[in-house]
């Protein structure tokens, strides 16, 4: 009976600090989430700056995705790398990251905004279910004045991207792969 008592105490004092290793991180991925949703707005707000047009693709859109921070740099392989916030009507709904390989003659390193449309529910789904991917073939428009006037979905999508800073020469074949986590 007391040999019982002793693994039940020890049990209890093992499991004690195990819960609040779970609330810190619980706290530390919302903190992140916050921060990722502050920064998605902010270029949200940049990509409508540098095109007014955007303004009618946000608010008519079926839902969107924004990655306000991607990383990308090469040396004949590249890389790019960046997290983003998922949007219907309006409303944060999940966390989505990408990842892009890319080969060919390039060099530098770069670091952008890219923003994705999904024209309706299937194309949005197929998304969430991790189903979407880009290749060479798609052709993502750069957010300067006036190039939202004319851009269409292709294939449920419509992608703009935008220049934060950096160089890179680049001429290269490539594809980016999703991960979607809702909320």
């Amino acid at each position: 009976m007391v040999k019982y008592k002793y693994k039940t105490i020890l049990r209890a004092l093992l499991f004690i600090p195990m819960l609040f290793t779970a609330g810190i991180l619980t706290a530390q991925e919302t903190e992140k989430d916050n921060k990722l949703i502050t920064d998605s707005k902010e270029a949200k707000d940049a990509f409508i700056k540098s095109d007014g047009l955007m303004s009618n693709l946000f608010n008519n859109a079926y839902a969107y995705v924004i990655f306000p921070n991607v990383g990308k740099g090469a040396i004949g392989i590249g890389g790019a790398a960046g997290n983003g916030i998922v949007y219907q009507g309006g409303n944060a709904i999940g966390r989505a990251s990408m990842k892009q390989v890319s080969v060919g003659f390039q060099w530098g390193g770069q670091a952008y905004r890219e923003v994705i449309f999904f024209e309706n529910k299937e194309t949005l789904d197929r998304f969430k279910q991790d189903k979407i991917e880009f290749s060479a073939q798609a052709s993502a428009v750069a957010a300067t004045k006036g190039a939202s006037g004319n851009v269409k979905y292709a294939d449920g999508v419509m992608i703009f991207t935008q220049e934060k800073g950096g160089l890179m020469y680049e001429a290269s074949v490539g594809g980016q792969k999703f991960k979607y986590t809702a909320f």
